[in-house]
């Protein structure tokens, strides 16, 4: 109950002791008046959220840090009173998302609508909604609320950008052996022909074998010899960095269309490189796999297309650095799975050689590596950032740095001591 209404309440109890006193009709009158205000002002009240419906619609439940997401909000009055204000308020939890509103004078049968656009800040899923529908009486001695308690769920890929300069070491790339493994996508080895089932494409028909027996025949392929590569993200909470940074509107507005600015955290920089490479190898049509040991161990295996692509996306953008295993150790125990010709690109902020060594050990296997350091003096931790350097460099490693401000594409296109 508001203060006017406890005001008014006050006021019916004085009319009424006074009227039981006296008998006069002036404060019987007055108790009525004061009893009528109260009712006749709390179903007004209560008026104004029934009748309401509520349309939120989401452009797209994907996005990508540094783009723009949309919502279109419509409020419509199904009741047969108008409805003098209702305020509309939001509670997404997606960084500077402000879709709340408020509604005025809206007639019967009308109905209002508005449009929210958000520049996304951060990776994450976030929560859109739920959604609280207020209003009050003239007089403003009630207030109302009605909970709509529907969310939606929407995910903002980690920023990413393209590696057209981004090279592995020579040795890494085609001439490994036969992988002899059929695959659903067309390459240039065939390993032979079959019958043509519901849904292959019509590129794959072999058309002298379906001349020949008079139906459909289809080609067969196998992955070629090209080596897989596996992104290795440290994401050990002890190794990380990150400075204070509260991002501006004008911040997010200044980033569209350009480089938005990352967080200044080696946590953030280590997802969009890992981003980045995915979507620039994915793209050259390579086999890529990710391991990265956060809130629990992620591994996904080795694999080509969008479908593999976006499989990274959606790691990534929930992926945090909470784990506590060492890069060292996860290098051994996972290496012990990877096959001979494969790649590894490292991704670590940490200054531990034992990681250097690790990646070394696997060189004798035939997995060869590449180490892209993030220089973690440059995000705000003491760090030997230099002595890993030049472990790498020591032990034939190809190595990138970068730090914190770099523009990503720049900072992969050539490596250390080239």
């Amino acid at each position: 109950m508001r203060r006017g209404s406890l005001v008014v309440l006050a006021l019916l109890v004085v009319s009424l002791v006074e009227a039981l006193a006296t008998g006069r009709a002036l404060w019987f009158n007055l108790c009525y008046l004061f009893v009528a205000m109260l009712v006749v002002s709390y179903l007004w009240s209560w008026a104004n959220v029934s009748g309401l419906q509520l349309v939120r619609q989401t452009r797209s439940q994907r996005a990508q840090a540094g783009e723009m997401a949309e919502e279109r909000f419509l409020v419509r009055n199904k009741s047969l009173l108008p409805k003098l204000w209702v305020e509309v308020r939001d509670y997404s939890d997606l960084p500077g998302h402000r879709a709340s509103w408020v509604v005025s004078s809206l007639g019967a049968g009308r109905e209002r609508g508005w449009a929210v656009r958000t520049v996304c800040r951060r990776r994450g899923r976030f929560t859109l909604g739920p959604i609280t529908l207020t209003s009050s009486d003239p007089f403003g001695l009630f207030e109302t609320k009605r909970a709509i308690a529907a969310t939606s769920s929407m995910v903002v890929y980690p920023y990413a950008v393209d590696l057209p300069e981004f090279r592995l070491p020579s040795g890494e790339l085609p001439g490994g052996g036969a992988l002899r493994r059929r695959t659903h996508y067309v390459t240039t080895n065939v390993c032979g022909i079959r019958d043509y089932f519901p849904g292959d494409s019509f590129n794959r028909i072999h058309w002298p074998s379906t001349a020949r027996t008079g139906r459909l025949i289809v080609k067969e392929f196998e992955l070629d010899p090209t080596a897989d590569v596996y992104l290795f993200l440290d994401m050990h909470g002890a190794v990380q960095a990150d400075r204070l940074w509260q991002p501006t509107d004008e911040d997010a507005i200044s980033a569209l269309g350009k480089r938005p600015r990352l967080p200044p955290s080696t946590e953030e920089y280590g997802v969009a490189v890992a981003a980045s490479l995915a979507r620039n190898l994915l793209g050259g049509n390579r086999a890529v796999g990710l391991i990265a040991y956060g809130q629990g161990r992620e591994a996904t295996l080795a694999d080509r297309g969008e479908r593999q692509l976006i499989k990274f996306l959606e790691t990534l953008a929930v992926i945090r650095a909470l784990g506590t295993i060492p890069l060292a150790q996860v290098l051994e125990a996972e290496g012990r799975s990877l096959g001979r010709n494969t790649s590894v690109v490292v991704i670590t902020p940490s200054d531990d050689p034992k990681w250097v060594e690790a990646l070394r050990d696997l060189r004798r296997r035939g997995i060869r590596g590449v180490g892209i350091v993030l220089d973690a003096t440059s995000f705000g931790r003491t760090a030997n950032i230099d002595g890993v350097i030049a472990a790498l460099h020591q032990n034939g490693i190809r190595s990138y740095r970068i730090r914190e401000g770099d523009a990503l594409g720049a900072a992969l296109t050539s490596p250390v001591g080239d």
